[in-house]
């Protein structure tokens, strides 16, 4: 019987661990994220800053090209409802996976009780 509480313990274990290292990499996600929306919020500022008169230009690849600031203005404030709905997403997702985490916590727990109590049981046979 400790036999099989033991196999189940080190099953849950295994999710647990799953768990844990997807709430680490999502954790690791929104930490780019956030950096990406103060970025994106300098931009926003400096470009706020500026008025028609001003050149704005965009970097793709090794070049400069000359850009529009009503649409450079445009696709940061774009860029930056994108990330925020991206942190929503991964703010639900984490809740999520504690939840699940701490549903796993607790079956450890019951499980470690009751292989203890099998091998208390098994050792008072003995």
């Amino acid at each position: 019987m400790a036999e099989a509480i033991q196999k189940k313990l080190e099953l849950e274990l295994e999710k647990y661990k799953q768990i844990q290292k997807d709430v680490s990499k999502s954790m690791s996600a929104r930490q780019k994220l956030e950096a990406q929306l103060t970025e994106n919020n300098i931009v926003k500022e400096e470009l706020d800053l500026l008025n028609s008169t001003n050149t704005v230009y965009k970097l793709i690849g090794p070049v400069l090209v000359k850009q529009d600031l009503d649409e450079a203005k445009s696709t940061v404030t774009k860029r930056l409802e994108y990330i925020h709905g991206e942190i929503q997403r991964y703010e639900t997702l984490l809740k999520d996976m504690e939840k699940k985490s701490e549903q796993h916590r607790e079956v450890l727990s019951s499980l470690q009780q009751e292989y203890q109590k099998a091998q208390g049981r098994a050792f008072g046979k003995v």
